[in-house]
């Protein structure tokens, strides 16, 4: 089977928590499923949230086109950093635009918390029409609108894409992506480790119909040895020399 992969990095990263929206604004740790199908979405020149209802006058609830055309992609995600996470900082700075606050001057003092030096492999399963454009742009280094990490304080370089093969594992003992946490147990008594580690989170994966509201599965990253996995696992060998075994949502 082949399959897209490209290394996806940028000097910060802000992956907005909607629980959270006064005085701090707090990130998710990583990028998250469907903010990496809005970035592949502005690769392609999709719409977002912002043109809903625009094209056609209706009551009947739509997505954002880029999530229309792009939910079906399955997609892995390895993050390239130690034990799970990346570095963070809260950042403090002026939103002077003059309508940005009620209070005198117009100035709103934004503090938000950010990821330093973010870097990810993303991987995208080659198995339909749409997949196969995507890859093409991707590759062919063709973007419509600038892809961001989270907002446009913070451009996203995509590099070292390519067409790479991947074949299933029959019987697997590790995943180096993310996964979800009900499709595979973790051996905590894995040993044979020098530095383990089991990062969990809570990350969107998909938006409802409704409202586009963020629906969520807690995921996994870990070094540690797995059993009793629901999914059907692919080893790939990617540019930096290494096997890797992933899990595509």
């Amino acid at each position: 089977m082949k399959v897209l992969r490209f290394t996806l990095s940028g000097k910060q990263a802000f992956f907005k928590k909607p629980e959270v929206n006064k005085y701090y604004y707090f990130t998710y740790g990583h990028i998250h499923r469907v903010a990496l199908l809005g970035l592949l979405g502005a690769v392609m020149g999709y719409s977002g949230y912002a043109q809903i209802g625009q094209k056609k006058q209706t009551d009947v609830p739509e997505y954002p086109e880029f999530y229309q055309q792009l939910k079906d992609l399955k997609t892995a995600v390895i993050p390239c950093c130690e034990k799970g996470s990346f570095p963070q900082k809260m950042i403090a700075f002026n939103n002077s635009v003059g309508y940005a606050s009620m209070e005198k001057g117009g100035n709103l003092i934004v503090r938000q918390q950010w990821l330093e030096n973010p870097k990810w492999y993303v991987y995208i399963m080659l198995d339909s029409e749409v997949a196969e454009v995507v890859a093409d742009s991707i590759i062919g280094r063709k973007c419509v609108y600038m892809p961001y990490l989270g907002s446009n304080d913070h451009p996203a370089d995509i590099t070292e894409a390519s067409m790479i093969d991947a074949t299933e594992v029959e019987t697997p003992k590790k995943i180096d992506s993310f996964f979800v946490r009900g499709d595979a147990v973790v051996d905590l008594d894995d040993f044979e480790q020098d530095n383990p580690y089991k990062y969990e989170e809570a990350l969107p994966v998909r938006l409802d119909l409704a409202f586009n509201m963020y629906e969520y599965e807690r995921f996994v990253l870990t070094n540690l040895a797995v059993s009793e996995i629901q999914k059907k696992i692919y080893a790939v060998d990617d540019i930096d020399g290494r096997t890797y075994h992933i899990a595509f949502y």
